[in-house]
């Protein structure tokens, strides 16, 4: 008998003992469209009652518990090693609300925030309103929705999901006995206070997850009674309600994808009758705040990246609407924020963050605010207060940690009040940077990168790219300290800005969706070409990730080039776009039309 080699053996032996990948169950259906024959022989694997789906996924669980078993030790040592770059106790700026500071802590060994307040000053006793850890015993999940204080600083109306379907319920909690009033309202979106302490409205979704109904509330009567403010009929907007900062109107907002409408009502006349600003016109967008007696009303009107309008609260038609901010084609009007005596624009010119501050609200008093890094991300952040002179939002980039400052809007002067502290981490071994890919046909493709300042370009790194591409949300610079597990063994992490995204503005969405949705998938194989041409790493290292729609994007570019990438990464991926768009049964689905056709 021959002699059979020990390793050959070894792998004959492994190769008898593996299991089978396994294969789902073919049930074909078939759907006519325009002509076209679509095939699905899987379709039946979308009923989560059918005890075969189960026992498909539980094979598929054990067949990737068999495949990953060699690498549990290393799997556990990156576990450890990105948790130890996170400080587990730790505690939130508190932000100022009608006297009080709120704020919320972590603490070690603890899954969920504790969220706390201090009334009239930092010094004073802290008061837990609500420990997330305590509510989370008994239940498989718990997520905290909606946090709403009343004027009066007494009560909270909050909502929470014990079970991991965005459903969430509604409660109210006295803030001086901790006690819960009897108010328990299911499927609950968004929830506003009005000036009289005591009325709540809020939003009710429908069979498909959709928010659709706003409701009135008075403590202490039968939910069941509730009188319906508003419904939706048509499917594809959503509806939401909130409290403007100056306290003193509501909002109820109706918004597709493409356009919104927007009605207003004095906070001090909850029984009141609502006013319109402007009726819904296909693909006219408008969000407006107020400042006294005038709104400021960031539109869509003249151009796809918005300018801003003034128009009276007494009068709100479109034909007293007056320019601030004209439209730039070059600049996108993000968000825009009015306080008592400044307002503050937040843009993004060239896919980076800008804000600009005008004192009293006049474009010919503006300021920019400066930041040093060619790559970052910034938001407006926890701006309660109307009568406020500081401006806070929060900071970050690939490189720098969380950081949140307060701006002066009256000096000038910016203070950091808290970086994230990140253990072991030192930020001066690292840098980023932008640059550019061509996509096919010659559009310039932005492309944010991470890597260590003393990795040689030498095309042997590994990469790992990162895109999304879609509903017009940009692929932010964020700071995440778990990709440094990764760049420290000598990888390039990338973010690809690509087209459908938000990055360069709205026509940068509207090049990347419905007809044009190839460009997302074009745009990102460009950038990975892009890296490797120039050096940044090597084929056989280049992995790609995407979740949600940037799963969409994973399987398009996996099917496109699978010759090019060495590992795809798909979290939740959205990757059954027509089957899901020809079921309006299925949540949301409607409301996507505008997004996928």
């Amino acid at each position: 008998m021959d002699f059979i080699p020990a390793a050959l053996l070894s792998a004959t032996l492994a190769a008898w003992s593996a299991p089978v990948p396994p294969r789902p169950e073919i049930r074909t259906k078939t759907t006519e469209l325009f002509g076209e024959r679509l095939v699905d022989d899987y379709h039946w694997l979308r009923d989560r009652k059918d005890p075969k789906v189960l026992s498909y996924l539980e094979a598929e669980n054990a067949y990737t518990d068999w495949v990953m078993a060699p690498t549990k030790d290393f799997q556990e040592k990156l576990y450890q090693e990105m948790l130890s770059r996170i400080k587990e106790t730790d505690v939130e700026v508190p932000y100022r609300k009608g006297g009080y500071f709120y704020y919320s802590r972590t603490e070690k060994g603890l899954q969920y925030p504790i969220h706390c307040r201090k009334r009239g000053g930092l010094d004073a006793p802290e008061t837990v309103i609500l420990d997330l850890n305590e509510m989370a015993q008994g239940q498989k999940y718990m997520s905290l929705g909606e946090f709403e204080v009343s004027d009066d600083g007494l009560l909270l109306a909050y909502t929470t999901d014990n079970v991991g379907f965005r459903e969430y319920t509604l409660f109210v909690k006295d803030l001086d006995t901790g006690r819960l009033s009897p108010e328990k309202i299911a499927k609950v979106g968004t929830v506003a206070w009005a000036a009289d302490n005591k009325t709540l409205f809020y939003t009710v979704e429908d069979h498909a997850k959709r928010q659709y109904r706003v409701y009135r509330h008075e403590l202490g009567s039968d939910p069941a009674g509730d009188p319906l403010v508003y419904e939706e009929k048509d499917e594809r907007f959503i509806v939401e309600i909130s409290r403007s900062r100056s306290r003193a109107l509501l909002y109820l907002e109706s918004a597709s994808h493409t356009t919104s409408e927007f009605r207003f009502l004095r906070s001090s006349d909850p029984s009141g009758d609502w006013r319109l600003i402007s009726p819904r016109r296909q693909d006219h967008e408008y969000y407006p705040v107020d400042r006294g007696e005038l709104f400021y009303i960031r539109t869509n009107r003249a151009g796809r990246n918005f300018q801003v309008m003034t128009a009276p609260v007494r009068e709100p038609g479109e034909e007293r609407w007056k320019e601030l901010l004209p439209h730039r084609a070059e600049s996108l009007i993000e968000d825009f924020l009015a306080f008592k005596g400044h307002c503050a624009i937040f843009e993004r010119e060239s896919g980076v963050p800008q804000l600009t501050v005008l004192a009293d609200c006049l474009p010919r008093k503006r300021r920019r605010i400066e930041h040093p890094e060619p790559v970052y991300e910034l938001r407006p952040r926890d701006n309660e207060e109307f009568d406020a002179r500081l401006l806070r939002y929060r900071y970050q980039s690939m490189v720098t940690p969380p950081s949140v400052y307060d701006y002066d809007m009256g000096s000038g002067a910016k203070r950091l009040l808290k970086r994230k502290e990140v253990p072991g981490y030192r930020p001066e071994d690292y840098r980023s940077k932008r640059v550019y890919a061509t996509a096919p046909d010659g559009v310039r493709i932005p492309i944010s990168l991470l890597f260590r300042k003393d990795l040689a370009m030498d095309g042997k790194a590994g990469i790992y790219l990162a895109g999304y591409g879609s509903y017009g949300i940009p692929n932010p610079a964020l700071f995440s300290s778990a990709v440094f597990s990764v760049v420290d063994r000598g990888a390039v992490f990338a973010r690809a800005h690509v087209r459908g995204g938000g990055e360069l503005g709205k026509t940068w969405h509207d090049q990347g969706r419905m007809r044009n949705k190839k460009n997302t998938f074009s745009d990102f194989i460009a950038a990975a070409e892009h890296l490797l041409k120039e050096g940044y790493g090597s084929g056989d290292k280049l992995v790609v990730h995407g979740g949600s729609a940037g799963g969409l994007l994973m399987g398009a570019v996996a099917n496109m080039r699978p010759e090019l990438f060495k590992g795809v990464v798909m979290d939740v991926p959205f990757v059954d776009v027509i089957n899901t768009m020809l079921d309006e049964s299925l949540p949301l689905t409607v409301g996507e039309f505008e997004e996928w056709g």
